[in-house]
Order: structure tokens, then C-alpha cells, then sequence
């Protein structure tokens, strides 16, 4: 069974280790894992740490993206992907690449760098990590503020390039902004707060708006947006979905691993060569329909271009 997945950070590992290959065992995943998994399309995001001066974060950020051309589709079988009909001519054999960006940082308050990101093949913009930009404050900012008149901008020119606006790391506020003026909206990685209260995860009113706007939520593998201790087992991951399903969210759910973004994992969902073991409780619980939706035609279905 093919899946997409919605969010992993091996572009930021690979930047912070330059000996890390797309086949390296230090990764969760790889491109082996992948193909023996069954994966159909893997995003990939541009994170640009903290810890990098801003007056480098676009350098990084382009870096990242040579990374992402040079370790991941040079081998034959990834496929870029920056439209739905490349998406469709996908071969059997070949897996889709979408190259993502996880927080505006990169940018700065210069529309002219996020123009030159969706060139190079973005097609899915995260507005912020978890604190505040240029553009909007982020889930862990205290102050929990919108959108700024720059950030409504981006908005725009993401709608006018048809471009998926991802709210996973919003504060509430930026959130409403967003699903008020965003033509395609999606929460790559994110899982219900009802569950979990984690500022990370959505609540009913959130994911219940993401749905009347034709998004998709991803749920995530991260250990602590499944349960408040950390300890997650597959059937945490289960629980999210099905309780988003229950919210009206059966054709809205899908999945955003986060792997290499996080250290501690799922229980058996520990890389890319483990989502066999997701895909086979999956099949336990749901009709055979059903599971194709949520590993994979929820999102492709909504890719945007």
C-alpha cells in the first residue's frame, strides 16, 4: 500500500551533518526505507535551526534545498514534484519528492527570497516554527499574536502560486487568520489537542475549520503530541485518527511523521522501514478504502498545483 507523507526533517540533518547520506543509518528515513515501505511521496522540509545567525537563514535555506537536489533526487527513482501531473505519472517504482518550507524565518520580511524558495520547487510554506517572525507568532510564542500585514502578504502570493499554507506551528491566533484568507490550507503535522493538550496540536474547533476549508491534518509521530507522558505505542497514533475521523474528518486525515525531527519515536514506528506496522493496524480497523484515503489519496488529492 503506497502512502504520502506530509513532513520529515532529513534536509535539516543532512545540513547539520554534511557526512549524512540520503542512505545513512542516521536517518529515520532513507531512501531504502522507503522503498521497502511502499512509499509513494515523501515531503521533505527546509528548517532552518535557532541557532543560525538571521543573516545566514536564507543562505541555509538555499543550502538545504542543494542538499535536497543533490543526496535525494539523485537517485533515479525519487521524482521531484512541484504539480499534480507529475504526481499522477509517478512509475510504480518511483517515489515523489516535495520540497516544503517549515517556518518563514529564511525570509526575513523580503518577499523577493520567498518568491526564489517556490522557484526552486517549494510547494508547501510553513509560517512559523514555534516562536514569533516577521510574519506570524508561532504556537509557543507567549504573547500569541496573528498574522502581521507582512505575513498577510505571504498569504496572498501563496494563494496566487497555489501553494499549500501549513499551519502546524501556529499560535491560535495566526491559525484563524489563516483559514479566514488561505486558499489551501493544511496542518502537515499535528494531532488533537483534545488528546494531548500540547500547544502543537489542533482543537475541535481548529481541525473542524481546516475540514470546511478542504485542508488535510497530518497526524504525527511525534511521542509527546500523542500522549502527555511521551510513551506512544501505534495505538496512540490510532486514537488521533480515529478521533479526528470522528470530528467529520474520515476524507480531511492523512499522516506527517516528523521523523528526524524528533529523537524518542512511536513504539514499532520508529523509521520509514517500520510504517509497514502502522499500514497493517490500519487495515485491522478500516475498510480497505478508507486506509488508501488516509495513507495517501487525502493529501495527493489535494495537492494544490
Amino acid at each position: 500500500m503506497k502512502y504520502f507523507d506530509a513532513h520529515c526533517d532529513v534536509l535539516y540533518k543532512m545540513f547539520v551533518d554534511n557526512k549524512i547520506t540520503f542512505s545513512s543509518d542516521a536517518l529515520h528515513v532513507t531512501y531504502e526505507g522507503l522503498r521497502k515501505s511502499g512509499a509513494k511521496v515523501q515531503c521533505f522540509a527546509i528548517y532552518i535551526p535557532e541557532e543560525v545567525h538571521p543573516a545566514m537563514r536564507f543562505d541555509a535555506a538555499l543550502a538545504m534545498v542543494e542538499l535536497f537536489y543533490e543526496r535525494v533526487l539523485s537517485y533515479p527513482k525519487m521524482k521531484l514534484i512541484t504539480n499534480q501531473e507529475q504526481l499522477k505519472a509517478l512509475a510504480d517504482d518511483e517515489i515523489g519528492a516535495i520540497l516544503t518550507l517549515e517556518g518563514c524565518e529564511p525570509i526575513g520580511e523580503d518577499l523577493v527570497k520567498l518568491k526564489t524558495l517556490l522557484r526552486l520547487g517549494v510547494t508547501s510554506v510553513g509560517l512559523t516554527w514555534n516562536n514569533a517572525n516577521a510574519v506570524a507568532d508561532g504556537a509557543k510564542e507567549p504573547r500569541g499574536g496573528g498574522l502581521t500585514n507582512f505575513g498577510r502578504a505571504v498569504v496572498h502570493l501563496l494563494n496566487e502560486q497555489n501553494v499549500w499554507v501549513d499551519v502546524s506551528h501556529l499560535s491560535e491566533a495566526s491559525f484563524w487568520d489563516v483559514i479566514e484568507i488561505a486558499k489551501h490550507p493544511i496542518a502537515s503535522h499535528s494531532n488533537a489537542y483534545s488528546l494531548c493538550l500540547h500547544p502543537r496540536n489542533l482543537n475541535d474547533e481548529q481541525l473542524k475549520a481546516l475540514f470546511q476549508k478542504d485542508g488535510v491534518v497530518g497526524v504525527t509521530f511525534v511521542p509527546y503530541f500523542l500522549n502527555k507522558d511521551g510513551d506512544a505505542h501505534i495505538t496512540d497514533v490510532l486514537r488521533h485518527l480515529e478521533y479526528i475521523c470522528s470530528l467529520g474528518g474520515e476524507k480531511h486525515v492523512g499522516f506527517g511523521s516528523d521523523f528526524d525531527g524528533i529523537e524518542q519515536t512511536v513504539k514499532n514506528l520508529s523509521s520509514s522501514n517500520h510504517y509497514y506496522n502502522l499500514i497493517d493496524e490500519l487495515y485491522k480497523r478500516y475498510r480497505s478504502e478508507q486506509v488508501d484515503d488516509f495513507l495517501y489519496h487525502n493529501f495527493a488529492s489535494r495537492y494544490p498545483r
